[in-house]
């Protein structure tokens, strides 16, 4: 069974927390709801998030602030956050909301189906990244005892690393469409946001995977977070 995506919702708003919960129900992932900043930090403590929707209109710490406080901690830094927010104070206020390190922001009401496509990208990336990490971490282990004295099966490690090799291939596929796919859209800055994310996540997992072929040092390799 795969195992899901956890989406985080926050908002100080009950309505919208269901409203939320009601667009994403569709993309089958466990969604987790928090109704002030400093709950959404405290969930993050402990779980693992694909993505995070967070409301920028919030009474004591904003979303702002608590970006701010996510982006500060290693363990939470990279996880995508979407804003959301019902007002709009022009182009200065949009750009706060990515100098806080949102990858994309929308302001209410929004298109339900947009909304759904833009987490769905961020899920899909997640489950990539996890299985790939896996899978490393498998391998890993395979050439560790293989190096113990499995003599019999020495191209077991490497079948298993130009699998794992293809399979990274498949995804760097992928996202190299998605880039063209954002360009010809727009180059706005949610696209740049996320084509970066996206590149930062892959060139890690790439280094991980190369770190691993023989006659490099695979024993240090250090896969990405």
């Amino acid at each position: 069974m795969v195992q899901k995506a956890k989406i985080l919702l926050v908002d100080d708003r009950p309505e919208n927390l269901l409203a939320l919960e009601a667009i994403l129900s569709a993309l089958d992932q466990t969604l987790v709801r928090a109704s002030s900043g400093e709950e959404a930090l405290k969930a993050l403590l402990t779980d693992d998030f694909a993505v995070i929707l967070l409301d920028v209109q919030m009474p004591g710490m904003d979303g702002f602030e608590t970006a701010a406080h996510i982006k500060r901690r290693e363990r939470t830094r990279d996880i995508p956050i979407i804003f959301l927010t019902a007002i709009n104070h022009g182009p200065h206020h949009t750009f706060r909301g990515y100098a806080a390190g949102a990858v994309d922001y929308i302001s209410k009401p929004f298109d339900p189906w947009v909304l759904r496509a833009k987490v769905s990208v961020f899920v899909e990336l997640y489950m990539k990244n996890c299985k790939l990490r896996e899978q490393a971490a498998l391998l890993r282990l395979q050439l560790e005892g293989d190096a113990d004295g499995s003599a019999g099966h020495e191209n077991e490690p490497a079948g298993l690393l130009a699998e794992l090799s293809a399979r990274l291939a498949a995804v760097e596929e992928q996202a190299e469409a998605l880039s063209k796919q954002l360009d010809d859209e727009s180059a706005d800055a949610a696209a740049v946001a996320t084509a970066a994310h996206l590149e930062r996540k892959l060139t890690g997992l790439r280094r991980a995977l190369d770190a691993l072929e023989p006659g490099t040092g695979s024993g240090a390799a250090v896969l990405p977070s």
